[in-house]
């Protein structure tokens, strides 16, 4: 039995295009896989921690290889904690947005956290980076208001989908499948969900 984290990192909900399409996604790969279990995530009322202080002192500790004080300590369990609940998950699927040709910083802070060296990537001069969360499986469900088809002057300017792929990829997730949903600001919206739902059941039928 595999065990699924979905990711939901638009906060406009009944409104989200890449919620839509996340959602038949699941439900498709739930009654192919009605063994697996899902979990989800909603970045919008998850409480993260905030990036300093404290937190901030234990993860340059451990790039300088030095212990953790007894605060550094107590403040860093919460990023352990995050990060241990991320990688306990066999497979993940991501929906998000594209704000200001990149993503909304919900997602990011939520990545900030997890990405860190010791528990999700290594590094050694002889090897390089090395990414440590191996053997799982992502899909990334993104909307985006325009269009930024590859091979296009255009794609210059999505940040969004590159650089989740980038990131999966440093930590050791290479094997990503994606749906994306453009031209939500022009489109009209029943054609795209239509279009997006047939693209989901199909992403899942082989996710």
């Amino acid at each position: 039995m595999a065990k699924i984290l979905y990711i939901e990192a638009s906060p406009r909900k009944d409104r989200s295009f890449s919620i839509a399409a996340a959602k038949v996604f699941l439900e498709e790969y739930k009654a192919n896989h009605p063994t697996d279990s899902i979990e989800t995530l909603d970045l919008w009322t998850k409480a993260l921690p905030s990036f300093d202080g404290y937190i901030l002192q234990s993860k340059y500790a451990i790039f300088h290889g030095l212990e953790h004080t007894p605060e550094q300590k107590n403040a860093w369990s919460e990023v352990e904690e995050i990060i241990a609940h991320f990688i306990s998950f066999d497979k993940y699927v991501f929906s998000f947005p594209m704000w200001n040709f990149a993503i909304p910083y919900r997602l990011k802070h939520y990545i900030d956290i997890f990405v860190q060296p010791t528990y999700t990537f290594s590094y050694t001069p002889q090897e390089g980076y090395k990414g440590l969360v191996v053997g799982k499986k992502a899909c990334l469900i993104c909307s985006r208001g325009g269009n930024y088809p590859e091979g296009t002057e255009f794609q210059k300017y999505d940040f969004q989908l590159p650089y989740v792929k980038l990131i999966l990829g440093f930590i050791g997730i290479t094997d990503i499948q994606q749906i994306i949903v453009e031209g939500t600001l022009f489109e009209k919206r029943e054609a795209l969900l239509e279009k997006a739902m047939i693209e989901a059941k199909n992403a899942a039928a082989t996710f």
